[in-house]
């Protein structure tokens, strides 16, 4: 219930700030930023809400500090650091997928993988200031990053098929 709240705020952020100055861009950059919006709203649903309800007791914790050994889970077996990898991985595939289209241009892997990286960081640091039950770890930072390449391997991939749909979407 108290992610429903964060859900609320995220629509109303999304028709007062950014519905009508996409539209009024055409359809097809309508789609493809609504997509993204969408996209990392259940990122943040995944990593870190409830966001707003949390926020009066952040201090109300110890913050522990981010693991820097890369897959330590997986050199002393802890956990299902398996499952772990892979959903970092298949998180972020959808961001490097998305983000040349919403750039629009010519993009690079390298402005992906930055960008990947300032999304995966920014989760990190904040996971464990929002609650006591997350925590931030490097081995997440590199298989975010991972995956942001990986969808962006995929864009170039089908970049012929999406600017085809773009296209047709925008001259509607």
């Amino acid at each position: 219930m108290k992610v429903l709240v964060d859900f609320v705020v995220l629509i109303i952020i999304y028709f007062w700030k950014f519905y009508k100055k996409w539209k009024e861009k055409g359809r097809d950059i309508l789609v493809v930023n609504t997509t993204m919006y969408i996209y990392l709203s259940f990122v943040l649903y995944f990593t870190l809400m409830p966001i707003i309800t949390s926020l009066p007791f952040i201090f109300n914790h110890p913050y522990t500090p981010m693991n820097l050994v890369p897959f330590i889970d997986v050199t002393l077996g802890r956990g299902d650091f398996a499952r772990q990898v892979g959903l970092n991985i298949i998180m972020t595939i959808p961001f490097g997928f998305l983000l040349p289209l919403v750039k629009k241009g010519n993009v690079r892997l390298l402005k992906v993988v930055f960008y990947t990286f300032l999304l995966s960081l920014g989760i990190e640091l904040l996971q464990p200031l929002i609650n006591n039950f997350r925590s931030a770890d490097i081995t997440d930072l590199i298989t975010n990053v991972i995956g942001g390449s990986i969808g962006y391997v995929i864009y170039l991939i089908f970049k012929p098929l999406t600017t085809k749909i773009l296209n047709y979407i925008g001259h509607r």
